[in-house]
């Protein structure tokens, strides 16, 4: 689908009409939607509420900036021009300035014979202050008409590689993908009905005396710091009980005996692992016949604990393919 983005256009408005004019040509001619807030009364009290919302209906903010500083908005005492471009900075949306230079302001001045119109006679420093605020970010310094237009094809242009918008596009073509909207809306469908499946599973699973959560909850919680070289660990660390059931799991089916031939690893799994777990009715020992030592193994309730973990990562999965 082709997208139009919505450009919103800020800027003074008396001393910049034929600059904003050749933006909105630029705007138009590119296939997008121009829009501004230039003809709103300035102390309008609910005026600053609409421009925020138009801002925020808009995918890109131009502000051309000129010599003036604009109208005030009274509680704030900056000019609705700057608190349009820190609402869109703060917004984090896509900004751009195209900065008017000084060669062209005096040109100005100097064509229309009147200088108060062209630069800023009462509020100097806030202008200033606003002025160097727009040069700490990126701006494309202008000459003339043609430049606004050229700036604001390039950095449309520059734009469409680096943000991913929402745009606008037409009625026709959003039906001609029914097809999509409606398999949209069936995965959506099917990824509520999966979760509500998931959360009925967690609520009534029983291992052993236990639920499968409370288990699974308490060994997450449950740490202790392996001293280094006991499970191939370089250094200390601190596991919770759950990741080493899982990391082990294979180990724990076959079994970790306390013989004087057992590896290392299963000596620390028998003694200092093994019994938590246990606890929990996960693992369990048993008698070898005909020998002094013994075997520390799955339970039955282990495996089922064990079969809804591997449940549950596979269906979380299969809903985080859904979103």
């Amino acid at each position: 689908m082709k997208k139009k983005l919505q450009i919103f256009i800020s800027s003074t408005y008396i001393d910049l009409k034929d600059e904003r004019q050749a933006a909105v040509e630029a705007i138009l001619d590119a296939g997008h939607i121009p829009a501004g807030m230039e003809l709103f009364k300035a102390g309008n009290e609910d005026q600053l509420k609409t421009i925020k919302r138009w801002i925020d209906e808009s995918d890109v903010y131009l502000l051309i900036l000129g010599g003036r500083y604009g109208s005030i908005e009274t509680s704030s005492g900056k000019s609705y021009t700057h608190l349009e471009y820190e609402y869109a900075i703060e917004k984090g949306m896509p900004v751009f300035a195209t900065v008017l230079s000084d060669s062209w302001l005096y040109s100005k001045a100097a064509q229309i014979g009147a200088g108060n119109d062209v630069f800023e006679q009462q509020e100097q420093d806030k202008y200033k202050q606003f002025k160097d605020f727009v040069h700490s970010k990126v701006i494309r310094r202008v000459e003339d008409l043609k430049d606004i237009k050229l700036s604001i094809h390039t950095t449309l242009s520059e734009f469409k590689d680096l943000y991913e918008f929402s745009g606008w596009v037409k009625g026709s073509e959003v039906e001609d993908n029914a097809e999509l909207i409606k398999e949209n809306r069936a995965l959506l469908k099917e990824n509520k009905k999966l979760k509500e499946l998931l959360d009925k599973q967690a609520s009534t699973r029983k291992v052993g005396r236990f639920e499968y959560e409370e288990i699974k909850e308490a060994l997450k919680n449950k740490e202790i710091t392996l001293p280094a070289g006991k499970i191939g660990n370089d250094e200390d660390k601190t596991v919770d009980y759950l990741s080493l059931l899982i990391t082990f799991r294979d180990t724990f089916s076959t079994g970790v005996e306390n013989s004087t031939s057992a590896s290392p690893l299963k000596i620390y799994l028998y003694y200092n692992i093994a019994p938590t777990l246990m606890s929990f009715g996960l693992l369990e020992k048993v008698k070898v016949a005909g020998a002094k030592y013994e075997r520390i193994h799955t339970t039955k309730e282990g495996l089922n604990f064990l079969a809804y973990y591997d449940i549950d990562k596979s269906n979380k999965k299969r809903a985080a393919t859904l979103k």
